[in-house]
């Protein structure tokens, strides 16, 4: 007898991934389909579904746009599913096509009128079309393990990573706040710094939000009430730019809460603030990502995806712990890595299998105490 189907089995396929196999199209169709299905629902139900911030910047071709991203979308879920025998992609690219034309034509598209958004399906669709467009082109060029792309744990990484983009309006507001109340309670903490040129504000605020989150990320490790938040994150047992998604609501907040805290009370100018939030997105997706790409010329001064990589090796667990700044571990002593090669292995240390599934993650947590503890 087999045993039960692993998650996200109804994707999984022994067939190639190359150029005329159907792969390209039903993934781009899919992504395209379900970006495009979300722009209707956004222009049907703009205060409900949008954020004020992105919801300033719509062009005012949206909804042209919108049409021909979904007529792509059906045209290439029609392709794959003539190359490719199992039909998941294509279904996934026409299905979401044909309900977002549906959404076009069927309900009036509403002028915003003000409202705060209950849910940001504006900024799902944006991550939908930055990220996997970038990072899924680079795993499969230059891949670091022949893993497929839609590997068993991928729905649970997926749900992480939609969540995180549909409730960032909570998010956010949470994790300002007690930045902002620090920087308005202690006035005289606030320094010039908001006065400096831009390019030389961003790698002080590198510098300073790296500090602030190696304690904190050290401490998820090192403090077993922490450690059960941040052990989700750890759970992982294989890479890509997707698993860095995995990140405990709980974990998310206490550390970036802390980082915009130290940077907020330093008095930092905002458009400084949101150049380090652009890189710092890009680079914690670049080094959690499936890539082989040998950067040691740069690893005594930027974290790159090896330094990265043997941070989720089950056998070196406890090391790593800037998400910038490698030498930061150089100086307190924390730094490991082997000098050649990659991990073999990711995950919880010992073998110990978190729980399963986004919704276990959440509720669930990890053992309390860190496995490899002493």
């Amino acid at each position: 007898m087999t045993g039960p189907a692993p998650r996200g089995s109804w994707l999984l396929t022994d067939e190639p991934h190359r150029f005329g196999s159907g792969w390209l199209s039903g993934t781009l169709g899919a992504l395209l389909g379900l970006a495009g299905l979300g722009a209707a629902a956004c222009l049907a139900w703009p205060d409900a579904l949008t954020t004020p911030a992105l919801r300033a910047h719509w062009p005012a071709a949206l909804p042209q746009w919108t049409a021909a991203c979904l007529l792509v979308a059906a045209a290439l879920g029609a392709v794959s599913l003539g190359l490719r025998r199992k039909k998941t992609l294509g279904l996934v690219a026409l299905a979401a096509a044909a309900l977002g034309a549906a959404l076009l034509v069927a309900l009036p598209q509403r002028p915003p009128g003000g409202g705060p958004g209950v849910i940001a399906v504006d900024a799902l669709v944006l991550n939908l079309l930055l990220y996997p467009l970038v990072f899924l082109p680079l795993e499969r060029r230059f891949p670091l393990r022949d893993q497929p792309t839609f590997r068993p744990e991928w729905p649970t990484d997926l749900a992480w990573f939609a969540a995180s983009a549909l409730f960032v309006q909570v998010t956010t507001a949470l994790v300002l706040a007690p930045g902002n109340a620090l920087a308005g309670a202690l006035p005289a903490a606030r320094t010039a710094l908001g006065d400096l040129p831009l390019l030389l504000q961003l790698p002080l605020v590198v510098l300073v939000a790296d500090l602030a989150q190696y304690w904190m990320h050290r401490a998820c490790h090192r403090q077993p009430w922490l450690w059960r938040f941040h052990a989700i994150h750890h759970s992982a047992t294989a890479m890509d730019w997707l698993a860095g998604s995995r990140l405990h609501v709980v974990d998310a907040l206490l550390t970036r809460a802390l980082v915009y805290a130290a940077i907020a009370a330093l008095g930092f100018d905002l458009a400084a603030i949101a150049a380090y939030l652009a890189f710092v997105g890009a680079q914690a997706t670049f080094v959690h990502a499936n890539v082989r790409w040998d950067l040691r010329w740069l690893e005594p001064w930027l974290v790159t995806p090896r330094i990265h990589h043997w941070h989720h090796a089950d056998a070196l667990p406890d090391g790593n712990f800037a998400v910038h700044l490698p030498w930061l571990d150089r100086l307190f002593g924390t730094l490991q890595l082997p000098p050649a090669g990659w991990p073999a292995r990711y995950g919880l240390a010992g073998g110990v299998a978190g729980p399963r599934g986004f919704w276990r993650q959440l509720l669930t947590l990890a053992p309390s105490a860190r496995p490899d503890a002493s």
